[in-house]
């Protein structure tokens, strides 16, 4: 079952509030969620002391154009992959100049899968000056399930990213 609209909110509301208190800034680059982690972040009031911006990089002449993805890493992994996720994270921290910044790719459906990347495939990266990491997931919602849940899994990477730095 994909995250409430209320559970969404309240994971962007601990975003909001764990980025304050570390002084630190986010941004994020989106692919399958088309955006939908940045409005959630940017529901949260005074999220602008912290959210610098977001890419949503659908295609992948604008992944390589705007997050700075090698055009190598998208003939060698595709577009849904953990390398791109990285590379998409790394490339909008240097880009925003953000402290943390976190990435989506993956096939939302219900088309567009295959037999080695199926509808539901994402993965979400984040990059901070403690280096990457990269998280796989295989939803089986529909379109707007899988979205939702792509969404929930970053702010949760983020939240998990944030604390770690804080320890």
């Amino acid at each position: 079952m994909p995250p409430t609209d209320e559970e969404l909110l309240d994971l962007a509301e601990r975003v909001g509030a764990s980025c304050r208190a570390g002084n630190r800034t986010l941004a994020t680059a989106e692919s399958c969620t088309g955006g939908l982690v940045a409005h959630l972040i940017t529901e949260v009031p005074g999220s602008s002391a912290y959210f610098k911006g977001a890419l949503v990089t659908y295609d992948d002449d604008v992944k390589t154009a705007l997050a700075d993805v090698p055009p190598s890493v998208l003939d060698a992994h595709g577009a849904v992959s953990a390398q791109v996720a990285v590379a998409m994270a790394e490339g909008t921290r240097r880009r925003l100049g953000v402290d943390l910044a976190v990435s989506v790719t993956g096939v939302a459906g219900p088309d567009g899968g295959s037999d080695t990347k199926p509808v539901g495939l994402t993965y979400v990266g984040i990059a901070d000056a403690d280096g990457d990491d990269v998280r796989r997931h295989l939803w089986t919602e529909d379109r707007s399930g899988n979205k939702r849940a792509s969404a929930a899994a970053a702010l949760s990477l983020v939240l998990e990213r944030l604390a770690a730095s804080d320890t």
